[in-house]
Order: structure tokens, then sequence, then C-alpha cells
């Protein structure tokens, strides 16, 4: 809105008068009544004419409303019906030559708005409190508007860059479960080399009989067992390790480009909310020339006098076009990083859930090998349980005494 631009009286229009097609009456937080325009959202101070889509006012004295949310017109229709919508309108007039301060991070209007690093949040003394985007879930969209205090210094972090920051440790997690399935893998390896070298040793080779039987079925189960860890080793390379290390190979590249992307905005928003200070200032310089000016018209005058007025206020108009002009890119730019925000914290949000799925399904695979090798082991052991229970030590000393006897008949006293 332009500087100078003087809200009629609350009170004085009626609730009932007619408007034109299209526009609709609130009233602002102080008790001002302002029109707002639905379809090219559009507001004035003044009344509009009976002409629709044009305000009785001149037409410098309409401004449009940056597309936001959460309390805020929205392109099409007010965000709020007519007894709330009011909150979402900032201050005419001196609050918009106070949208910001000299410095951000502080107050930017002193009623309805507050600026924290370039970026302008509602006032939480006058608004009431947002509705969530997501508001049943813990959604990344909602929680992560504000910067946080850098715990390791004195400057601040960017709420998309914690999140930023949980994508990465999420990828370097998933690389660290890799290492952990490769470090298992090496040592079923190795433990199947083991018991295959374990399985040819000669020791006890010359047991006899039943249990010679049983002692031979137990090497040959240590090479059967050696058998099923080796492929075990390998189903977890192929359908373990190998799908957690390859899962988006190139996402921290990805997530670099989303980065500087976010950054950019942020930067231009930086950039427009300096230009909104500059103006301001530029516009307050302008005012305080015009104020001196007209003082001096009223100590003595003169044509020189009433010509430099003309040109002071000339000058007191531009930079009030100026600033609202600013303004106008500065609500252009935090729209879209506003619109950007949202759309790439639900991207993030929606990658994060599916690295979480993804890691779980590999682990529920590799349980189920896991099962699948106790099964194939615990076959390799039976066949030397169903010999141990034949194992008859009468049987194999008769088998043994048939193969090595000498003789049966015993010796008996000798005769004189």
């Amino acid at each position: 809105r332009k500087p100078g631009m003087v809200p009629p009286p609350p009170g004085e229009e009626s609730q009932t008068v007619v408007l034109p097609p299209g526009w609709q009456s609130y009233l602002s937080p102080q008790g001002r009544r302002y029109y707002v325009n639905t379809a090219t959202n559009e507001t004035t101070w003044e009344r509009p004419s009976s002409s629709p889509g044009l305000p009785a006012s001149p037409g410098p004295h309409r401004s449009s409303l940056p597309p936001t949310v959460n309390g805020y017109h929205t392109s099409g229709a007010p965000a709020y019906p007519p007894e709330t919508a009011h909150m979402s309108v900032r201050k005419s007039t001196g609050d918009s030559q106070n949208l910001g301060s000299s410095s951000p991070g502080k107050k930017q209007s002193k009623e309805n708005t507050i600026t924290i690093n370039c970026v302008t949040f509602p006032h939480p003394d006058t608004m009431p409190e947002q509705q969530l985007l997501k508001p049943t879930e813990w959604s990344y969209c909602d929680y992560f508007w504000a910067d946080k205090k850098d715990p390791q210094g004195n400057g601040t972090v960017a709420g998309f860059e914690l999140l930023l920051q949980k994508q990465l440790k999420g990828k370097q997690m998933q690389k660290e479960m890799s290492e952990f399935i490769r470090e298992r893998i090496k040592i079923e390896e190795e433990y199947a080399k083991n018991l295959a070298k374990l399985s040819q040793n000669s020791l006890a080779a010359q047991e006899e009989g039943s249990l010679g039987e049983a002692w031979a079925q137990v090497k040959k189960s240590l090479a059967d067992e050696a058998e099923v860890h080796l492929k075990f080793s390998a189903k977890l390379h192929s359908e373990v390790e190998k799908p957690l290390m390859n899962f988006r190979e190139n996402f921290k590249k990805d997530m670099k480009k989303c980065d500087h992307h976010i950054a950019d905005l942020r930067k231009q928003l930086a950039s427009r909310y300096a230009a909104v200070e500059k103006a301001r200032k530029a516009l307050t310089e302008r005012q305080r020339d015009l104020e001196v000016k007209t003082q001096q018209l009223e100590i003595k005058l003169s044509n020189k006098t009433e010509e430099d007025i003309k040109k002071a206020r000339r000058k007191s108009t531009q930079a009030g076009d100026d600033l609202m002009r600013c303004v106008d890119l500065y609500n252009q730019a935090q729209s879209k990083w506003f619109e950007e925000m949202v759309t790439t914290t639900l991207e993030l949000e929606r990658l994060e859930v599916e690295r979480v799925e993804m890691i779980r399904q590999h682990l529920c695979q590799y349980t189920q090998l896991r099962h699948e090798t106790d099964m194939f082991n615990q076959s390799t052991v039976e066949p030397v349980d169903q010999l141990l229970r034949k194992v008859d030590p009468a049987k194999d000393r008769e088998l043994w005494v048939r193969e090595h006897k000498t003789g049966n008949i015993r010796p008996v006293d000798m005769e004189i």
C-alpha cells in the first residue's frame, strides 16, 4: 500500500452495503473496513464503485497480496471467512513503511508481522495459531520454516539445512549398514573355509564299526555345512549388501542441487529484503525533506518554496512507489521460496520413507537367509544323528572279532 493512504474511520459503512461482483468487505484488527477483490486478490481501503472490479478510489490505492496459506489470502478467495480473514492483513500507511527493520532478525510490524533473517512471519502476539499444512502428521513441511541456532557456533542453521543433513546422514547410515553386511560375509567365508579344511582332517580316521561310520559322517557334515555358509555369504552379497550399497548412488549430488536451489531462493529473498530497507530509508528521507520544506513555506511564502514543495512531494510519491514495488518483489520472492520449500520438504519426506522401507525389506531378507541357513545346517547333522542312534557296541565287537579272530579253542591243563 502506498504511504499516506488513510482508511475510513471504523464503523463508517454498514456491512449491508451492496458491493460490485467479486468484492468482499472485512474489518482489520484495528476495526477499519477494507475490501478484497476475490478474483484479482487486490485490496483497498476505499469502497469499490459500481463498476465490477474497480474501487472508488484511484488505482494506486490498490495493492496485491502475495499468495500465502494458513490465514493469508490466496488467489481466488479469502483463506478465512469474514470474521477471521482480517487477521491476515497487514496495516497500511505507517506499517508499510515499517515492513522490516534496519537489520534482519528484528520486528517488522509491531502488531501483525515479524521479520527474522529476512523471512516474514505472523507476529505471535497478534496472530492466531496457523493451521498446519498436514495437521494429522509430523510433516517436514510444517516444522522447518524458521532458522535454528547453531550449537557449534554463533550463527544459525536454516530449517531446510537440518532436513538436508538428516538425508545425508541417512545415506551414510545406509552405507555403513552395507559395510556391516560385508564384514558379516567375510566372517561367513572364513568360517566356511575353516570348516572345509577341518573336514579333510585325518584325525580318528581309523575308528571302526558303526561308530566309525558316524564319525565319518560328522566330518562329511562339516564339508556340507561349509557349502551352506558359502551359499549364504553369496546370497548376502547379491541380495543385501549390493542393493544397500547401490541404492541412490547419485543421492549426494541430487541433494546438493536441491540445497543450492533453496539457498539461491533465500539469497534472492535477502536481496529483496535489503532493497525494501533501502527503499524505506529513501522514503523516510523524502518525507523528512517534504516536511522541512512545508515548514519553510509556513515561515515564508514564495513561489520558489512552493515549487520546492511540489518537487519534494513528487519525489516522496516516487519513493513510495519504489517502496511498494520493492515490497511486491519481496513478497513474490518469499512466495516462490515458500512454494519450493513445501514441494522440496515433501519430496525429502517421501525419500526418507522410501529409504527406511528399502532398508527394512533388505534386513528382512537377511533374516530370511539366516533362517534358511539354519535349516540347511540342521539338515547336515540329521544323518549324523541317525547313525549315532544306530551305534551298537556289541555288533561292532562281533564284526571285529569275526574279522580278526585267531582261534576259539581255549587252552587246557597239561597231562603227565
